[in-house]
């Protein structure tokens, strides 16, 4: 039977660290504030005098992650890149990614589900390497949010919550009877919400896509209702933890770590309550890096596995939500 496997993780940050302290020199706010509010205490951005894009961050965490796999970038049959912060408009920067890791044909694939943009890509690498449509599958979460930051006091409910960074993930399909890799996956959205986290502009709805006015009136910053992406956030969670290890075939107690989205402390402590999970069965490391989107659950991966918290056997439960709304799970054997 073809599974999916995991052969090589990375991570890379950009240089600048930006502490609470630093944040509070800039708006209205406290290390005590945001601490209480989100559980971060530093994040890190790219330097605002360098010309970096989120594909430049992907390229680096990638070639980390293809030395981990042991792979070249010729091996890469299908590169799938996640992010909401792109280097352009458009094109995708899966393509720029592309032609940074010195390819010339390789199909590059982006998606837009913002902080489960890891769920859906998994899921999707996954399909791609089940049905023979490829085998080797480069994934790649990538975030620059610091340049589209409302970094005042007016948007400071969202601009501490955020960081840069680049995670990847090496994906095999292999013969195998044993059951490893890729169990399960449960992926969900509802429209309904999408205006409680967005950026509204530029826009083709309206013409033109973005003028001064929207300008003026912040519109081209991210809006976040945190009342009702929490509220469904500890509902959702638990929801579609039952619904994967259901399709997987296991309960809680078969699970040795989770490794949430790092969206909010307080959304993970909440799920870790309402599924009665010890400290030791959860990781959370947004204390160190934000919430880096797309990013966030391959740098933590690549955390957990560098530091040796899970390993040969061990299953692991990876659950988020974001904006969309979209939330998913999946359920993941080493």
């Amino acid at each position: 039977m073809k599974r999916t496997v995991i052969q090589g993780t990375g991570r890379h940050l950009p240089k600048r660290l930006v502490t609470n302290d630093d944040i509070s020199r800039l708006m209205d706010t406290s290390d005590e504030w945001i601490i209480q509010r989100t559980g971060i205490e530093q994040r890190y951005w790219v330097p605002e005098d360098e010309n970096i894009g989120p594909s430049d961050l992907g390229a680096e965490a990638a070639k980390k992650a293809l030395e981990k796999a042991g792979w070249t970038p010729e091996d890469i049959d299908l590169i799938i890149f996640a992010s909401l912060s792109p280097d352009l408009f458009f094109p995708g920067s899966g393509c720029l990614l592309q032609h940074l890791l010195g390819l010339h044909t390789t199909p590059a694939l982006d998606i837009r589900q913002q902080c489960t943009g890891f769920f859906y890509g998994i899921a999707t690498a996954d399909a791609f390497i089940r049905s023979g449509q490829a085998n080797r599958v480069l994934f790649v979460g990538a975030e620059i949010h610091s340049r589209g930051l409302d970094i005042s006091s007016r948007g400071r409910d969202v601009a501490v919550i955020f960081g840069d960074g680049a995670g990847a993930i090496c994906l095999e399909g292999v013969e195998t009877d044993e059951p490893v890799g890729v169990l399960a996956s449960a992926l969900h959205s509802q429209g309904e919400f999408s205006h409680s986290l967005m950026i509204e502009a530029p826009t083709f709805r309206c013409a033109p896509s973005i003028n001064e006015e929207m300008i003026k009136e912040g519109r081209h910053y991210p809006k976040m209702d945190g009342r009702l992406i929490f509220k469904n956030a500890v509902r959702r969670l638990p929801e579609v933890a039952g619904e994967v290890l259901d399709k997987a075939g296991l309960t809680m107690n078969d699970i040795d770590l989770v490794i949430p989205h790092q969206a909010n402390l307080r959304i993970n402590q909440a799920f870790q309550k309402a599924m009665n999970l010890e400290d030791e069965k959860i990781f959370n490391n947004i204390n160190k890096y934000g919430n880096t989107t797309a990013a966030s659950i391959p740098i933590a991966l690549d955390e957990v596995i560098e530091n040796k918290k899970v390993g040969r056997g061990d299953t692991v439960l990876f659950i988020g939500l974001g904006a969309g709304l979209t939330w998913g799970s999946i359920v993941y054997r080493f």
